[in-house]
């Protein structure tokens, strides 16, 4: 199956650089799938309103997806939080405090396991079916040798055993769904801009050429590939 083949509805979570392009490159090269952008900051009335941090906004964006003639067949999560004007990366103990972890851990925690249970009574059994969602290398215990970044870590590291549960739970309801964990490498993005000064400049990527690595990951994966934690270059990221 490659994405010409889809047919069906898509949704994208979020509305970032990212989000976007990989909205555009569906679109383009997916004639047969109906993308449709899910976000706080809407641009247009195809768009559905999602607050990732606001229960009542999940019940609304299900009311929504039911609308749809169409059967759900992806749905891409792209949102993450990093920093804002206010909250920062810690870069040593001191820096921690609790309304920093808790704002980490409800965009990049808590907001993608609630998209799963949002999208669940939507997912046919005898369709293929994927969720991906974005984390981050920095997410990985087994990799982490620089330390700093105390919430943002540890809220991917939280993602992703949230997902990798959620796979284990629907290879057995939806035996034909794929769920992917993936880390899209370092973009040219506002949650990057500030953290680019030592990244080498064939390892920092457009969006587009992130979305196009991340697309081609999540059509060419089967089945038994679900709960896997990747790279954009389609290696396996140590938990």
């Amino acid at each position: 199956m490659t994405i010409r083949d889809w047919e069906g509805v898509a949704l994208i979570i979020g509305a970032g650089d990212i989000g976007r392009c990989i909205s555009d490159y569906l679109t383009a090269k997916s004639p047969n799938l109906n993308v449709v952008v899910c976000t706080r900051n809407l641009t247009n009335n195809k768009e559905i309103y999602l607050d990732l941090e606001n229960d009542h906004s999940f019940a609304s964006f299900e009311n929504k997806i039911s609308l749809f003639k169409k059967p759900l067949r992806l749905v891409i999560n792209t949102s993450g939080f990093l920093h804002s004007n206010r909250v920062k990366p810690e870069k040593r103990l001191s820096h921690i405090n609790r309304s920093n972890i808790i704002k980490n851990f409800s965009i990049n925690a808590i907001a993608p396991i609630l998209i799963a249970k949002s999208i669940e009574k939507f997912i046919r059994p005898e369709l293929p079916f994927s969720y991906a969602s974005l984390s981050a290398r920095v997410g990985s215990i087994g990799d982490n040798r620089l330390g700093g970044w105390y919430s943002y870590r540890a809220s991917k590291a939280a993602q992703n055993q949230f997902l990798k549960t959620l796979s284990i739970e629907w290879s057995r309801k939806f035996p034909l769904s794929i769920v992917s964990i993936l880390h899209p490498g370092t973009c040219d993005t506002k949650l990057s801009k500030p953290f680019q000064a030592a990244v080498p400049k064939n390892k920092l990527f457009s969006p587009s050429q992130s979305s196009e690595y991340l697309i081609n990951i999540i059509s060419e994966q089967k089945p038994s590939d679900s709960g896997k934690f990747l790279g954009w270059d389609k290696n396996i990221i140590p938990w």
